[in-house]
C-alpha cells in the first residue's frame, strides 16, 4: 500500500484575500485623489514657461504679465492659484515667474493630505 503524505497548504485565505483587495482599492482611491493636484501644477508650470518664452512678454508690464496668466489659466481651468499669487521678477536676461501654494486633499473624516507646490520658470 502506498502512503500519501499530506503537505501543508499554502496560499491566501478568503479573509486575507479580501484584506489585500481592500488595501489595493484604498491605495488606488488615494492616488486618484492626488492626480488632479499634480495636473494643475503641470498646467501652471506650462503657462509659466509659455509666458517666460513669449517675446511679447519680455518688455511687458507686471500687470500685462498677470493678465496674460489670468487669461491662460482660465482657458486651462487652473483654479489652484490666480494672477495675484504670482511673483514676477524682471532683469536684463528676461522675466522670472514663481508661485507657492498649498493644496488640501480630504482623505477620510477629518484626515487630509496637504501638498505644497512651488512652480517657477526663468528664461
Amino acid at each position: 500500500m502506498m502512503k500519501i503524505m499530506a503537505g501543508k497548504q499554502h496560499g491566501f485565505s478568503f479573509s486575507g484575500f479580501l484584506m489585500v483587495v481592500v488595501l489595493i482599492v484604498f491605495g488606488a482611491i488615494g492616488v486618484m485623489k492626488l492626480i488632479p493636484a499634480y495636473l494643475q501644477d503641470a498646467k501652471i508650470k506650462s503657462i509659466f514657461n509659455t509666458i517666460v518664452h513669449d517675446p511679447d512678454m519680455q518688455n511687458a508690464s507686471v500687470k500685462a504679465i498677470r493678465d496674460s496668466f489670468g487669461k491662460r489659466a482660465s482657458v486651462d481651468a487652473v483654479t489652484a492659484i490666480n494672477e495675484t499669487d504670482i511673483e514676477i521678477s524682471k532683469d536684463q536676461g528676461g522675466i522670472s515667474l514663481s508661485a507657492s501654494y498649498l493644496v488640501r486633499i480630504p482623505l477620510a473624516g477629518n484626515a487630509s493630505l496637504i501638498l505644497e507646490f512651488n512652480p517657477s520658470s526663468t528664461k
